[in-house]
């Protein structure tokens, strides 16, 4: 099966890994040099991953079979439906249906319009007066967004980036001057919990859950610093997390379930991975957003643990015919992103990093290669993340060493780590919050 992949992040590169332990033949498009990619792949272009003509006209002198769509930008500009017209099926979604990922406005209205579980209050506008007062009268903390794409860098929460109405209103006020505020600002209400993804291979009617990953947005340690990409994330063996149960995960899933038919009775099948980004309350979860892919970095916690042929799975999302025999190993895993320092800020960007990827199998982990560029033999980073690593064991705490100790074959003048990712204390934080809020609401019941 010869399998068309565009993207060149780390999520791209697990992907293409996955595909190359399953024996397809990968072609790829990217933005950047990814050298993990390149060396899976038959043949590669260099092409702007929105060049939706360029990438037709790439698949159409390969003869692609099949195309996997990694990043979210492609399919705004409806890169899948153009696939289609030329005959490649596309592992992900078209660009109506996509829309579950590139307008909050249109999945707040969608869970509402279907009184799908887990919504929280909302409010959107398209101008910044009436946004602006909306912001000084509501007697609750709120999460300004702007409407459409920022990269996952967009969003501020009231109490944590926002610390005080003033801030609030400042914010506002910037989306609206710059080209991110050209959809409107939605403006939700603060839930409080623990965040969660659960990720699902999708194909138009069905889904096939994949493990539970916690993604950590913030910059630094203890969860402070401006919100990011991801930095990094971890997966337990029993595919929960510590702080989520049996019960909240069904819940969450069942969540999906009626996203994916919501979408239908909508006109917008939707195939291919889909990610529900959860906020896990005392009263269950509730929807923070979707996405209309992998997570990135999720997708390095789950894919080198993938039983199953992955490109199988992506013949089937895009043909409708998804089984329910998607097998995962009974695995734990880490994943620790290597980022240019100063990223979520001002980054510094073209500095050389060295990789002993020897070093790091050596010690049971994973590199997976993201924005960075092979110029001239040199390893240069990006303005975004650069390496993924990964430990992979028995548990959380063994994947975490093991992904510290392969960390130590990474060297650079400019680089940073979130070091405290997968964490025993961490973790036990979480759960002590969860276990404090559940607590508090049963007191309030009288049970």
């Amino acid at each position: 099966m010869k399998v068309l992949t565009v993207g060149g992040g780390g999520r791209e590169h697990a992907a293409v890994e996955a595909l190359y332990k399953c024996g397809a033949e990968i072609y790829s498009v990217m933005k950047n040099t990814n050298p993990g990619i390149i060396r899976r792949s038959r043949g590669y272009k260099i092409i702007d991953e929105k060049d939706v003509r360029a990438i037709c006209a790439y698949s159409r002198e390969i003869g692609a079979d099949i195309a996997y769509i990694g990043p979210e930008a492609p399919l705004d500009v409806g890169l899948s439906d153009s696939l289609e017209e030329i005959g490649v099926l596309c592992a992900a979604p078209t660009k109506e249906a996509a829309k579950i990922e590139t307008s909050k406005l249109f999945m707040r209205e969608l869970v509402d319009k279907y009184k799908i579980a887990g919504n929280i209050n909302y409010t959107s506008f398209r101008n910044v007066k009436d946004a602006v007062k909306y912001v000084k009268d509501v007697d609750y903390e709120v999460v300004v967004k702007p409407v459409g794409l920022t990269g996952g860098k967009g969003v501020k929460i009231q109490g944590e980036h926002l610390h005080s109405v003033d801030d609030a209103v400042r914010y506002v006020n910037e989306i609206f001057s710059t080209s991110i505020g050209k959809y409107g600002i939605i403006i939700e209400e603060k839930v409080i919990g623990e965040e969660f993804t659960q990720m699902a291979f999708c194909d138009g009617k069905r889904i096939e859950p994949m493990p539970l990953v916690q993604d950590h947005k913030r910059a630094y340690e203890n969860d402070t610093g401006p919100n990011t990409g991801g930095m990094g994330s971890y997966s337990d063996s029993n595919h929960l997390l510590p702080f989520v149960n049996e019960k909240d995960r069904d819940a969450a899933l069942d969540i999906i379930r009626d996203v994916v038919n919501a979408m239908n009775k909508d006109c917008r099948e939707y195939r291919g991975p889909i990610y529900g980004q959860f906020m896990l309350t005392s009263e269950g979860p509730r929807i923070i957003e979707f996405n209309a892919r992998f997570g990135d970095p999720e997708a390095m916690n789950v894919l080198p643990i993938l039983e199953s042929d992955f490109a199988d799975i992506c013949y089937r999302m895009a043909t409708g015919t998804l089984t329910q025999s998607v097998k995962f190993e009974k695995k734990a895993s880490v994943c620790k992103y290597v980022v240019p320092e100063g990223y979520g800020i001002k980054p510094i960007s073209e500095k050389e990093i060295f990789v002993d990827e020897e070093g790091i199998r050596s010690v049971n982990a994973n590199v997976y290669y993201a924005n960075v560029n092979q110029k001239d033999g040199k390893l240069l980073t990006g303005t975004s993340r650069s390496l993924g690593i990964v430990g992979i064991a028995d548990t959380i705490d063994e994947a975490e060493e093991s992904c510290e100790n392969a960390l130590k074959f990474v060297r650079g003048n400019h680089i940073f780590v979130r070091h405290d990712i997968g964490k025993k204390e961490l973790i036990q934080k979480r759960i002590k919050h969860l276990q404090k809020l559940r607590l508090v609401q049963n007191e309030k019941s009288g049970n």
